[in-house]
């Protein structure tokens, strides 16, 4: 059976980082409830759905912007998450580095958009903070990462290993950033322990409109090529596929109204992996996992005409939306 992972990218963004403690109430409620006119869109949709569906996730929490603003908002956060009956897990947007009340690293003056800009040490100490505040807002216990912008290097993997998380879910092959240090020569389709630490790739695929790997995300695939992604993984024997989504992708771009698009494709997936239940195991990072030996697969393929389909329906939501 093949194993999915609907993991969730669940982040706190203030648009800019100027005036961070006037806009940070306004920019909380909408990255986390998502407040339209038609109802909220934000995270509690998405649980809804999920346990609708009788699915797991993996809810990645950002939590650092908590060292500028206090961990009530983060308790909050996790709550919902943990209330719900999901998956709370460690993810880590170095951006909000300098702008902690107090240090989370000596010497830091600016940003550093990646994790990988960091030094080993530094990068346990920054993992060590998160997961500290994290659990400090109820989280539990953690086991799994992913880093920011998928900016991980092979230093990562090792900061993690320091920290006791056994799982790492930063690879994507069609990023620009984390793929060259991590697997030299190689694209990871597929889990694989690593110095210690079970790396789960983001799983991408190779785009039908010819413009190489692409990752699978609620918002940049359609429904059909996630479902024929998902069901060539099971007919060829897969361990897994990581699905990769954020806590506001239900909403449009100026985040004022429902995407019905997106919304659509998730109640489509949703109910396409709970009537399917016998094929995938969607299930979270903390059910124990096996060592993996690292046999990998080729990325898998979609036709043309899927990504022609697609690209035409995100020209409509980029003039509507």
């Amino acid at each position: 059976m093949l194993k999915v992972f609907f993991t969730v990218d669940t982040e706190i963004w203030c648009d800019g980082w100027d005036r961070l403690d006037q806009k940070f109430t306004d920019a909380f409620s909408r990255y986390v409830y998502g407040p339209t006119r038609r109802g909220n869109y934000g995270l509690p949709v998405q649980l809804r759905m999920l346990n609708e569906h009788g699915l797991r996730a993996v809810f990645f929490v950002e939590p650092l912007f908590a060292a500028r603003f206090g961990v009530e908002p983060l308790r909050e956060l996790v709550g919902l998450i943990s209330d719900a009956g999901q998956e709370v897990q460690l993810h880590l947007h170095t951006e909000w580095v300098d702008e902690a009340t107090e240090p989370l690293l000596p010497g830091v003056t600016g940003k550093r958009q990646h994790l990988r800009h960091f030094g080993r040490a530094e990068q346990a100490q920054l993992i060590a903070s998160g997961s500290a505040l994290l659990q400090a807002a109820g989280s539990g216990p953690l086991n799994a990462f992913r880093a920011g912008n998928f900016g991980l290097n092979a230093d990562t993997l090792a900061a993690l290993a320091m920290n006791g998380i056994g799982i790492d879910s930063s690879y994507n092959a069609a990023s620009a950033v984390g793929v060259a240090d991590v697997a030299p020569g190689r694209v990871l389709t597929q889990p694989e322990t690593l110095d210690g630490v079970c790396e789960y790739p983001v799983t991408t695929f190779r785009d039908g409109g010819g413009r190489g790997l692409r990752h699978l995300q609620l918002t940049a695939c359609s429904f059909a090529e996630m479902r024929l992604v998902l069901d060539k993984a099971a007919d060829t024997g897969w361990d897994s596929v990581v699905i990769v989504s954020h806590n506001f992708e239900l909403l449009n771009r100026r985040m004022d109204r429902p995407d019905p698009v997106v919304v659509r494709r998730m109640e489509r997936l949703c109910g396409f992996l709970a009537r399917h239940s016998d094929r995938f195991c969607v299930c979270g990072f903390h059910e124990p996992r096996p060592d993996h030996d690292g046999q990998q697969r080729d990325p898998l393929r979609t036709p043309s005409w899927m990504a022609g389909a697609r690209m035409a329906v995100q020209a409509a939501r980029r003039l509507y939306g």
